[in-house]
């Protein structure tokens, strides 16, 4: 069975960094595009991040500049770099996996960003 697993989330205060990680098993992992999703109190999910099978990558206008996607096909896990964090990035950020005939999504891990 699959299993997309976050973590690295916390709390931290306004201006620090976190580290989110992606982990997959039983999955071939390189061949997934793959992209990081928050979801704020209220709110409906948004986009973060993307990174393709391939390494290109796409950023929300809201994190362009201080999140930093990356992969390590090796290790099957994904990284979201988070730096210079506002209040407004608190939320549960989720890894979802995608390829044309399936996809995953982890359970989440929540990140606050104090004022």
């Amino acid at each position: 069975q699959v299993q997309v697993v976050e973590s690295g989330g916390g709390l931290v205060q306004s201006g620090g960094s976190l580290r989110l990680s992606c982990a997959a098993s039983r999955i071939i992992f390189s061949i997934y595009d793959m992209a990081w999703y928050r979801q704020a109190p209220g709110k409906q999910r948004e986009l973060v991040a993307t990174i393709s099978s391939g390494g290109n990558t796409n950023y929300a206008d809201s994190v362009k500049g201080r999140f930093i996607i990356s992969r390590d096909n090796a290790k099957t896990t994904a990284y979201l770099q988070m730096n210079s964090l506002k209040p407004e990035d608190t939320a549960i950020y989720y890894c979802h996996l995608w390829h044309p005939r399936e996809n995953y999504w982890g359970q989440g891990t929540q990140v606050t960003v104090s004022s």
